[in-house]
């Protein structure tokens, strides 16, 4: 098993370095000059070439992108425009992005899997046309959506304001944070949880109609037996494939979820800094952004040898 671990860990890596580099290129190869961006109407080339010399842009790229890793290995990740490290703004800000991504995962995985196991036990029923409309609805109407036309109607019907006043740390007072955490990690998790049950839906209908489900009623087991130890298992496999892909969606959402619910997350922090043109934090956020995908589609992988032993290397 920890030669398993070993191995897709070492195959993670290439993909880290390549990410890296295409964020690194983010401000060095695209069209246009960085320091003419930010200066704009007060350019002078003296201010440019000290905004060059900033951001290393005066040195051949090899040495820049060499220079780059470094210092991602030693912990820096470049300088914000308030003059505080960027990791440690990062730093403050991570766990409130970290709970409202974990939130949304829970509640796509407590409403899409009961809803999709319901919906194929209760084939062709009312209870699974509810159910897969509901799916469809989720599907084609994004969370964001549903979430400012709620604000509005609060705000504008009954003078209520669901977005945070005041936010209230895990750590201080739990209570006060989840009661400001779990309506914008509902709304995220509205695409993901529908993808969830339609892919259990269709993963219990063909698991149903195996041979050694027939084969485990013939002997006897109790439904709930036959449906937890063998079918419900074996469909889970991509399921939990599904959480993987839609873990970069679900990350992706928070910058848009924060920001309309007034949460002091990094995706928040992403568009501020994008409108200040802060490029040392945009790209310190999207590297974390991107290396968490990558990491996260790593565990859904090692995942697998745990509910399915064949899958394990030998």
């Amino acid at each position: 098993m920890l030669q398993e671990i070993t191995r897709r860990f070492l195959l993670a890596v290439p993909t880290v370095l390549i990410v890296s580099f295409m964020i690194f290129g983010m401000i060095r190869f695209l069209p246009g000059d960085i320091a003419v961006a930010k200066l704009g109407e007060g350019y002078t080339e003296e201010a440019a070439q000290r905004i060059r010399a900033q951001y290393g842009l005066n040195k051949p790229w090899p040495r820049q992108y060499a220079e780059y890793v470094g210092n991602l290995l030693r912990g820096d990740f470049g300088t914000a425009e308030t003059g505080q490290p960027v990791l440690r703004e990062i730093r403050s800000r991570f766990p409130v992005t970290l709970e409202l991504a974990l939130l949304a995962v829970c509640f796509s995985a407590l409403i899409g899997i009961p809803l999709g196991v319901l919906s194929a036990l209760r084939q062709d029923t009312v209870a699974d046309y509810i159910a897969r409309s509901t799916a469809i609805f989720g599907l084609a109407v994004p969370g964001f959506v549903v979430a400012t036309l709620l604000q509005s109607v609060f705000s504008i019907r009954w003078g209520i304001n669901i977005a945070s006043v005041s936010y209230h740390p895990f750590s201080s007072d739990p209570l006060a944070n989840l009661s400001q955490m779990w309506i914008p990690a509902l709304l995220l998790s509205l695409g993901t949880g529908a993808q969830v049950m339609r892919m259990t839906r269709a993963m219990m209908l063909e698991v149903q109609r195996q041979d050694y489900i027939r084969t485990a009623t013939a002997k006897g087991l109790a439904g709930r037996a036959v449906l937890m130890r063998h079918a419900l298992r074996n469909a889970l496999m991509p399921v939990v494939t599904i959480f993987g892909l839609q873990m970069a969606f679900l990350i992706g959402g928070t910058v848009i979820f924060e920001s309309i619910f007034s949460l002091p997350g990094m995706g928040r922090y992403l568009i501020e800094a994008v409108t200040r043109r802060d490029y040392a934090v945009v790209q310190g956020i999207t590297l974390i952004f991107a290396t968490s995908v990558v990491l996260i589609n790593l565990v859904v992988d090692l995942s697998y040898t745990f509910l399915d032993p064949r899958t394990r290397a030998r």
